[in-house]
């Protein structure tokens, strides 16, 4: 699956992931009104809302991008017909062809762990019949229970050609409680990356790996230093944008062939015609707003990749 994300990228020239993660205060009134009128101020309701709203972005910058990133928390805290959204939006995804990273953050063990992986990246068994619960591509992965965790997820990759990315070092201020902890005199974060790469060997595309990672924009730095560790890792760089990441500090997560990484931008882009900068498409022309921000995020981290 990594080849296929990294033939996209290329063919696009769009190192970048949208990240569908709607809040219900992102979708204009006019959307929830209509999905209201119909199912009520109801769980259906918040849901219908959001898959419509999502529908309308996707159709809106599918051309552009080679993968959309759909936070499951988003869709799961409005229950089950939530998580009908998030599966109607991963399979309409998946339909206008693009790559599907789920933004599911599991970490069991043992059976637990491959229920997980079967579930989002697999293919389950129901009698004779089998069945993919999600149209997932990729997952996030939580390493913190260590190989037993991670193993059946790349176990399962294997067998159906899915890929992962495993949290690393993470954009949230408060990460390196954990994650920056010196162990023996190397950063927790660095110790983990080395476990990345052993995994990632077990399962290798032709130039990068299956199992990636995720480091956020808002470490340059250590970008920098996880990038020599994992020249064939795959990075998946959230924090650009709404959460302070620039486009010039992410060059180093780039290997010199101009990939290597993908960037995620989410209320950036999906919350577009409520910033000044797009207000004038208006609430109505939302779509059209996070086409825009597209375009002006590829051309300012293709840009600052040209100028590395």
């Amino acid at each position: 699956m990594i080849n296929t994300l990294v033939k996209k990228i290329s063919d696009l020239n769009a190192p970048v992931v949208v990240g569908l993660d709607p809040m219900l205060n992102y979708v204009p009134d006019h959307i929830k009104k209509a999905a209201f009128d119909q199912f009520g101020e109801t769980l259906e309701g918040a849901a219908e809302a959001i898959w419509q709203f999502n529908k309308a972005i996707v159709d809106a910058v599918y051309d552009l991008i080679p993968a959309v990133k759909p936070q499951i928390a988003m869709y799961e805290q409005f229950g089950i017909p939530g998580l009908v959204a998030f599966e109607k939006t991963c399979a309409y995804c998946k339909e206008k062809g693009l790559v599907v990273i789920g933004d599911i953050k599991r970490g069991d063990i043992g059976s637990t762990s491959t229920a997980y992986a079967v579930g989002h990246i697999g293919k389950v068994q129901v009698g004779s019949n089998t069945f993919s619960g999600f149209s997932e591509d990729f997952v996030t992965v939580n390493p913190y229970l260590g190989t037993d965790g991670v193993k059946p997820f790349v176990d399962v990759c294997k067998e159906n050609n899915k890929g992962i990315f495993v949290l690393v070092k993470t954009s949230n201020p408060s990460s390196g409680e954990f994650q920056d902890q010196l162990v023996d005199g190397t950063p927790l974060y660095e110790l983990v990356a080395k476990k990345v790469v052993e995994w990632g060997e077990d399962c290798m595309g032709d130039t990068y790996s299956n199992v990636g990672c995720v480091v956020g924009a808002t470490y340059p730095e250590m970008g920098k230093v996880l990038r020599k560790l994992m020249p064939k890792t795959y990075i998946l760089v959230p924090g650009y944008g709404a959460q302070g990441g620039k486009a010039e500090d992410l060059v180093h997560y780039f290997n010199a062939d101009g990939l290597g990484a993908i960037v995620n931008s989410s209320r950036g882009i999906i919350a577009a015609y409520k910033q000044e900068k797009y207000a004038q498409f208006g609430a109505e022309n939302f779509a059209d707003a996070s086409r825009q921000a597209v375009k002006d995020m590829i051309e300012d981290i293709t840009g600052a990749i040209a100028r590395k």
